[in-house]
């Protein structure tokens, strides 16, 4: 089985890649850059120089693969929806034009919605193009990412959290490697076929007052959350060098499921996973903050 991974350098594609290693697979692995890859990985994978904004070089690139893990790659321009869609049109071509028969899709919560989300909208798109494509694709609705705590280190050094969303609103939080090993386990699997949507929901649903108190906890450090306004994030958000687009794209996420949106997928033993968020806020950014100013 020839098995493609896009992204993977990225906080998830890493450990997929890694699990079809162990797994005794040798995946291609598209990216902008091979040499970025870890030197422990290189030998075990095929690597293939491809821009997934590029629908020709992604063709090229997954020419005789069987399955592909596919991730809209981070948005490099002013227009985050734009190149959703441009990402789109690749993977559209790819499947198509290379006959592969098995596509698993990291989507997010929120793409059921399909239009009102934000970024998330470009997901929605993303998983409808591939659903009207006589293949079998899953679409994993993943959690707020644990990771998405790495780039507010200045705040959590300063001892708070600024949000939009109420502090009380719960919401599935979860561990980029647990997302790896459910994308792995499906691209392996011969158990299921069609369009399928397979949630990823994390260990708990989590307020921000609990994400604050569990923080606090695995860093040894005061941590709270705070409350803002949308025109304060939006400030905030200018300010870091963001466009006007990429701003209401990013406000969109929370925005778009801050009030009366409650998951197409409830929680259950198929959607849970293991990694609980003060086992990895110990490990990943205890370090940063144990002993800052």
């Amino acid at each position: 089985m020839q098995i493609a991974v896009t992204t993977p350098t990225g906080n998830v594609g890493h450990h997929v890649v890694a699990t079809l290693i162990r797994a005794g697979i040798r995946p291609r692995v598209l990216l902008r850059h091979p040499d970025r890859l870890a030197p422990e990985v290189r030998h075990h994978v095929d690597a293939v120089r491809a821009d997934q904004y590029d629908a020709e070089s992604v063709v090229a690139a997954t020419d005789g693969i069987d399955a592909l893990y596919w991730v809209n790659p981070t948005s490099d321009s002013e227009d985050p929806l734009a190149d959703c869609a441009r990402a789109t049109g690749s993977v559209v071509r790819a499947v198509t034009e290379n006959r592969i028969g098995r596509v698993v899709f990291q989507s997010s919560i929120g793409a059921e919605k399909r239009h009102g989300a934000g970024e998330i909208d470009g997901l929605a798109h993303t998983e409808t193009a591939l659903d009207d494509l006589d293949i079998d694709v899953t679409h994993l609705r993943c959690g707020y990412f644990f990771t998405n705590l790495e780039p507010q280190l200045p705040a959590l050094r300063a001892g708070v959290v600024q949000v939009i969303l109420p502090l009380d609103q719960p919401m599935a939080w979860v561990a980029p490697r647990d997302i790896a090993e459910v994308a792995a386990t499906r691209l392996l699997s011969p158990a299921w076929s069609g369009h399928c949507v397979q949630a990823v929901h994390g260990p708990a649903d989590l307020t921000w007052h609990q994400v604050a108190d569990i923080l606090t906890a695995a860093t040894g450090r005061k941590i709270g959350a705070e409350q803002i306004t949308d025109d304060a994030m939006r400030a905030q958000l200018r300010r870091a060098g963001m466009s006007d687009a990429t701003v209401e794209a990013m406000l969109g996420m929370s925005t778009g499921l801050r009030e009366n949106f409650t998951p197409e997928q409830s929680r259950t033993i198929r959607t849970t996973t293991p990694t609980t968020l003060a086992a990895w806020a110990y490990d990943h950014l205890r370090p940063h903050l144990v002993d800052a100013p």
